[in-house]
């Protein structure tokens, strides 16, 4: 069984999503600390031609929550918050894009919803990427398995948990901590996801601006997005000999 590993983030860019989609199970790490300035309640969209963040307001108490913890900070005034604002802000920048239309309904229903916590949030947003993108590899949080460690040595406990043979690691900095030969001795193999960004017709300004949400592709592209992350955005993942 392939399994992969990832924070959970706020609709998140294609890679996460190809991933998610090469896999036989996904691991939403949400019991490990939340970091600041970090994809966890943010992300990017396309304004004007250009990269801008799109973030999720969130309450800040301690330094050490952990992501499961982090509370979304709806104290924001205005006409149902924060997430009226987020929509408006979607629709102006997107509003030359064909199939905005299609999916604003959805989208709108998970930002005008006040939750409480971010990962609940970003598990709605998730699943509406999901459901767009078909993708229907299973998820279970990290929270629910009883695993232990930090870095390499809790991504081995976690595929032994689902009893996982192969790890498909990401584009990320555990590329640096893995520890190849100790998953190799412990009966698991270690697969690096290879990933090209497709390209696509983005409304606006061009040149195309890669590493964006999902939704940039979604609103620019429609259905024909679910090929494009099947085919062109989508290697097969290299082998690490131990």
């Amino acid at each position: 069984m392939i399994v992969s590993i990832h924070q959970p983030h706020f609709l998140p860019w294609l890679g996460f999503l190809q991933r998610m989609a090469q896999a036989d199970l996904f691991v939403l790490l949400d019991h490990v600390q939340f970091e600041r300035r970090n994809y966890q309640n943010r992300t990017m969209i396309r304004m004007g031609g250009e990269a801008r963040w799109f973030t999720v307001p969130v309450i800040q108490r301690s330094q050490k929550e952990r992501i499961v913890e982090k509370r979304v900070d709806n104290r924001m005034e205005g006409a149902r918050g924060w997430g009226a604002a987020h929509l408006r802000t979607l629709k102006h920048a997107y509003r030359e894009a064909p199939f905005l239309g299609h999916y604003a309904p959805q989208l709108r229903q998970v930002l005008e919803t006040e939750w409480e916590r971010l990962v609940d949030l970003n598990q709605a947003a998730l699943d509406f990427l999901r459901g767009a993108f078909d993708i229907r590899t299973p998820l279970v949080c990290s929270s629910e398995l009883a695993v232990e460690g930090a870095r390499g040595e809790l991504i081995l406990d976690i595929c032994r948990a689902v009893g996982a043979d192969t790890l498909l690691a990401g584009l990320g900095g555990s590329r640096g901590y893995l520890d190849v030969a100790a998953f190799a001795r412990a009966g698991v193999r270690v697969e690096f996801q290879q990933f090209r960004h497709p390209q696509y017709r983005q409304c606006g300004p061009q040149p195309f601006t890669p590493g964006l949400s999902a939704i940039d592709a979604l609103f620019n592209c429609g259905p024909a997005g679910r090929a494009m992350l099947r085919g062109e955005g989508a290697q097969q993942p290299s082998r690490v000999a131990a």
